[in-house]
């Protein structure tokens, strides 16, 4: 049986010229998409696509430390999300995502392990497998 963790709330309010504000205040982030004006005006401004590559490089991450305890492999480890927003011919958009893992404390053939066992257990590769593109890029310092 499956066991909900917890839920949280995010409401979003102008789209990608707007605000999303959690439902306890802590998070709450302007939004331009960039190379706008309102870009322009409001720097510290995000976008949705930095969004998703800050939740999907820190829930990777947490995979990988799980995966590493499990495989009795400590690593330090650091992963980079890089979100690109696609346009189609037919002005279709889509996202495609390259994971940047860096770790030190094993070799390059068993931290490629680690992170393949970790992109099998990442909620949010679970959610995007088969629907956008996901490289994962591997450097063990």
């Amino acid at each position: 049986m499956t066991k909900k963790l917890f839920t949280t709330s995010v409401t979003v309010n102008g789209g990608r010229e707007g605000t999303a504000v959690s439902e306890d205040g802590k998070f709450n982030v302007v939004i331009a998409m960039p190379g706008t004006q309102r870009a322009k005006e409001i720097p510290e401004a995000s976008n949705p696509e930095q969004l998703f590559a800050a939740g999907y490089a820190a829930c990777f991450d947490s995979a990988l430390q799980s995966v590493s305890r499990i495989e009795k492999t400590p690593i330090e480890s650091q992963v980079t999300g890089h979100v690109s927003l696609l346009m189609g011919e037919n002005h279709d958009y889509s996202l495609q995502v390259k994971l940047e893992v860096k770790a030190s404390g094993t070799d390059k053939d068993k931290l490629e392990n680690l992170v393949h066992k970790a992109h099998e257990m990442c909620p949010y590769s679970k959610a995007v497998r088969g629907n956008i593109e996901v490289e994962l890029e591997v450097i063990a310092e």
